[in-house]
């Protein structure tokens, strides 16, 4: 993934609370070396980081104590870390003056939105880069995403706003979407790392269907696939689908399947560590793309190579094998002959 042959073009999906955890450090200095080349993140982590870049303190405490009595005490948990809740009441009072003084408007995609809070955090806060994922982000120019805008205090005071302020700032998921398609379209070679799972999970690797299915590029899939979670496949979910079960949407090259990685772990320990592993590889530093500043033009490109495309299913590297070994037994040819249609990423329909 990292061999400066391949030129991989790396997405950091990051689900679960790491950023009031400390683990914002570690993304950092991935960020710097180029190791990571965009990042999608519940908007969640991004808020929590802030609290880094304002120098609020946070503390480390107990999952096991009397939460009505924290309640009553003013203190807020997540599991084991502990902060006031003054801590959210002045992080939102900053988020609420940046966006009056910043005097954002329209609609926009959410890497252009934290670009901007990020610039201003350098400006405002001298040196937070390297406390704060978001001012990191904006100095190293990496894109910052977040699949679920309005989930997380920092799309609550964007509405707060809206209705407040009679502001357009709108984040839309549309720009997102595209953009993210742009990113993986130019890459050479894709990879991800999946910390934890959820909707930042697969706002990343729906990236590759929406390439073939929508737009009628067909990528190939995810070159390289890198999971740390404590999701157990058996429950249905996304968090716990694996690679294998990637592969079939077309998210995840089928040449690559036996080299992918889930490690069931928590992200809180597995992740320092493998950090440490490859900042100390041989390929432990890499030239910054600076994806933020070629989004446009990276669109762009997707939207002339889709003008002259149609949607099909994904080629794989010998179609002609593929085609003999699906006369012979395939779901397609089985679904078939059930009477029901099937394509990769599609729903099964009875024909009438």
């Amino acid at each position: 993934m990292l061999a400066a042959t391949h030129d991989t073009t790396i997405g950091l999906t990051v689900a679960g609370a790491l950023t009031p955890a400390g683990l914002g450090g570690c993304i950092i200095e991935l960020m710097e070396r180029g190791l990571v080349d965009f990042v999608i993140s519940t908007g969640a982590n991004l808020y929590h980081d802030l609290h880094y870049a304002l120098n609020f303190a946070l503390h480390r405490g107990s999952p096991f104590v009397d939460d009505r009595e924290l309640y009553r005490d003013g203190i807020i948990r997540i599991y084991d870390v502990l902060f006031p809740a003054q801590v959210l009441l002045d992080t939102d009072t900053f988020i609420r003056e940046f966006l009056v003084q910043s005097r954002l408007e329209h609609a926009m995609s959410s890497s252009e939105f934290h670009e901007a809070l990020g610039q201003h955090l350098l400006e405002v806060r001298p040196g937070c880069a390297k406390h704060s994922v978001v001012a990191a982000a904006a100095e190293f120019g990496v894109p910052l995403y977040t699949s679920s805008p309005g989930d997380s205090s920092i799309g609550m005071n964007i509405a707060y706003h809206e209705l407040m302020n009679d502001s357009t700032l709108m984040i839309d998921p549309n720009k997102d979407v595209n953009e993210i398609c742009a990113l993986i379209l130019a890459g050479e070679k894709n990879g991800c790392i999946i910390l934890g799972g959820g909707s930042p999970k697969n706002f990343y690797l729906q990236g590759q269907p929406t390439l073939w299915e929508v737009y009628g590029i067909p990528k190939g899939g995810n070159d390289y696939f890198i999971q740390f979670t404590t999701d157990q496949v058996v429950y249905g979910g996304l968090s716990g689908a694996t690679p294998a079960e990637a592969v079939s949407w077309g998210k995840v090259n089928p040449s690559v399947l036996p080299d992918t990685v889930v490690a069931y772990c928590d992200s809180t320990v597995a992740f320092p560590l493998f950090c440490e592993y490859a900042t100390s590889h041989n390929n432990g530093r890499r030239v910054r793309k600076h994806l933020f500043a070629r989004r446009n033009h990276l669109v762009a490109a997707l939207k002339r190579e889709a003008t002259s495309k149609t949607r099909t299913a994904p080629q794989t590297e010998a179609p002609q094998a593929a085609a003999r070994a699906s006369k012979q037994a395939s779901p397609l040819k089985a679904s078939k002959a059930a009477g029901t249609s099937a394509t990769p990423g599609s729903r099964q329909r009875k024909r009438t």
